[in-house]
């Protein structure tokens, strides 16, 4: 059960406040996306706690005129989990569960004041619980929350402001994943490598969408959930979907989605599909994900601010850095074959690693066009 609490970065265990517990790889993590409703301009934020580590890190990432500019901070955390700021970044929790403010103190050009104000209550998703034999990989909880967005950003001297063409997602999640340095005690025996996602957040109409698939290597699915979110809705109107799947098209030459097909099925004879075609890739290292410098938890000393500036289409595509992607795509969404809306949505990927069923075979290896997939769904 989500509480107000869980707001807050205090969590010991993948479970609720209620419980308690130590792992080094403990983190509790905040995380904001917006976006306008034409899929033009797009902002996220990722602010992480790692007790264990003593270390908390924060970003801001914007995409304006098809570049990607982003501030990275990270400091020691002193024990301190409730001091939310990192440099120039800080986070408000103005109203738990439903307003939180992200502040931008000015560093090299880079500042934003922004508010979020949720649009329902937030959706908690299934534990995330995987294991290599005794070891814990992950496992860890998540809620999602559809809102709005108010404020400003500016990037050297063009202020912009946020109306009510700003929407987005924002999440909390906190337990167990691989943070800091990489643990030098490999597994044993070795496990099979490999590592497939997909998160897929879209609300049209009012209503809002939510899928997400984790497998291994072989596409096998570990956790995997769709849940339907009408705005202002409570937890108990949130409808949990069980019978799901996703159709995946790759682009030649890249890990990149071409475009994808979720479908939901919240009841017999109800069929709701929700088609995505990306217009945008927003990098997910301007978050630090996968990034070689500010890789999440890693220590960067007392304190220490950088501003980091990327040009997507001039960056090599299969560089683990760069495959971990959100696409801004337009999607429509159809309930039995009948259109029932259109608009703006999230496609996140991660392939990781060799993947049986798309044809990957190594870390930094693409999509070959002349592959035929053992089956596009998961």
């Amino acid at each position: 059960m989500i509480t107000k609490g869980d707001d807050y970065p205090i969590h010991q265990t993948a479970d609720p406040i209620a419980f308690s517990g130590t792992d080094r790889n403990f983190y509790d993590r905040y995380f904001f996306n917006g976006y306008t409703d034409d899929g033009q301009n797009y902002f996220a934020v990722a602010f992480g706690v790692y007790p264990h580590l003593n270390i908390a890190d924060a970003h801001f990432s914007v995409i304006r005129d098809g570049k990607q500019y982003s501030v990275h901070a990270s400091r020691h955390l002193g024990m301190e989990r409730l001091n939310l700021e990192v440099g120039p970044i800080a986070i408000n929790i103005i109203e738990p569960l439903q307003v939180l403010e992200v502040v931008i103190d000015n560093f090299e050009g880079i500042s934003a004041t922004i508010r979020f104000e949720g649009s329902a209550f937030p959706i908690q998703e299934p534990r995330f619980t995987h294991r290599f034999g005794p070891r814990a990989f992950m496992d860890y909880t998540r809620m999602t929350q559809r809102g709005t967005y108010t404020g400003w950003i500016e990037i050297d001297g063009k202020k912009q402001q946020l109306d009510e063409q700003y929407s987005g997602i924002r999440d909390r999640s906190w337990g167990i994943r691989p943070v800091g340095e990489s643990d030098p005690q490999a597994f044993a025996p070795a496990v099979p490598a490999g590592f497939f996602w997909i998160w897929a957040p879209v609300n049209v109409a009012g209503t809002s969408y939510f899928f997400h698939v984790c497998a291994d290597g072989n596409s096998t699915i570990w956790n995997k959930r769709g849940a339907i979110a009408p705005d202002g809705s409570s937890a108990e109107r949130i409808i949990e979907v069980s019978d799901t799947e996703v159709i995946c098209d790759f682009l030649p030459k890249t890990r990149y989605l071409k475009s994808a097909t979720v479908t939901l099925r919240p009841e017999r004879g109800t069929e709701i599909s929700i088609s995505y075609q990306p217009i945008t890739r927003f990098l997910m290292r301007g978050l630090g994900y996968f990034d070689k410098k500010w890789h999440h938890g890693k220590n960067q000393g007392p304190l220490c601010i950088e501003r980091e500036d990327l040009n997507p289409a001039e960056l090599n595509v299969a560089d683990t850095e760069n495959v971990h992607t959100q696409a801004i795509s337009r999607v429509e969404v159809k309930r039995n074959g009948v259109m029932i809306g259109s608009g703006i949505g999230i496609l996140e990927s991660l392939v990781q690693g060799p993947n049986t069923q798309f044809g990957f075979s190594e870390a930094n290896d693409t999509f070959q066009a002349n592959f035929t997939p053992v089956s596009n769904r998961l």
